[in-house]
């Protein structure tokens, strides 16, 4: 369903209160050196309520090794936070209103001194990929085409793909947002959906690497098209690892 301008209004607020709220956890992680996964994706849960914000799940909150797990959520017994720690944390959620679509965001942080090198390198080929896709994604729309939920992926796989990393990236690119689940019912980024993208629907991008027993790194963002044929990102673009 396309968004209304009403809609997209509604996913740009929610898209400031979980962008608020992550920076607030990151900040909580800087204050609690011995905080666990969990105390923080609690933390977040809380600023959610503060903020009206409504999910259908909690939040991917990871330490360390647990960052190569695509979908991992903890428990209260989970990773204390430690020096050199990498960070993922990614969130999603809507204004607690009807018929309001969700906003879904993933955030990379690293506490230390110095960020391991394999880090940023596996961190700059997801950001590239992603950067690549949104180029692919505007370059297309300029030229009054609607490109498809598996051409955009395979820009994104192939550089991936080609850096290495091919057998590490290990789900679709992105997906629809959704009013009742951040994922919506729409054509997703994927390799199995060759129809085109819609104008007015929001998506995200999200390209991952997932290194086993070692890391994983993910950046996420979301954007939708618009009438005149402009991509128009509603999310911050991480362009570096956010030391804390």
């Amino acid at each position: 369903m396309r968004w209304t301008k009403e809609q997209v209004k509604e996913h740009i607020k929610a898209v400031k209160f979980l962008e608020r709220a992550a920076g607030e956890a990151f900040d909580y992680i800087r204050k609690n050196s011995r905080a666990r996964e969990y105390d923080v994706q609690q933390f977040i849960l809380k600023q959610f309520k503060k903020y009206r914000i409504k999910t259908d799940h909690p939040p991917i909150v990871a330490f360390r090794e647990n960052t190569q797990y695509v979908h991992y959520y903890p428990s209260q017994y989970s990773r204390k936070i430690k020096p050199e720690s990498l960070i993922m944390i990614d969130l999603w959620g809507r204004l607690n209103k009807k018929g309001a679509p969700f906003a879904d965001i993933t955030l990379m942080g690293y506490y230390g001194k110095k960020i391991p090198a394999e880090v940023l390198k596996v961190f700059n080929v997801v950001k590239h990929a992603r950067d690549k896709a949104v180029k692919y994604l505007k370059e297309n729309l300029k030229k009054g085409k609607m490109p498809t939920g598996f051409a955009v992926d395979k820009v994104a796989r192939d550089f991936i793909k080609k850096e290495g990393y091919g057998d590490n990236f290990l789900h679709g690119l992105g997906h629809s947002l959704g009013f009742t689940a951040p994922h919506g019912a729409g054509v997703r980024l994927s390799p199995k959906f060759k129809k085109p993208l819609r104008k007015l629907v929001g998506y995200t991008i999200e390209p991952g690497i997932y290194l086993k027993n070692k890391l994983g790194v993910r950046s996420e963002i979301d954007f939708y098209s618009d009438e005149k044929n402009r991509v128009v990102i509603t999310t911050r673009v991480q362009k570096g690892i956010l030391k804390i």
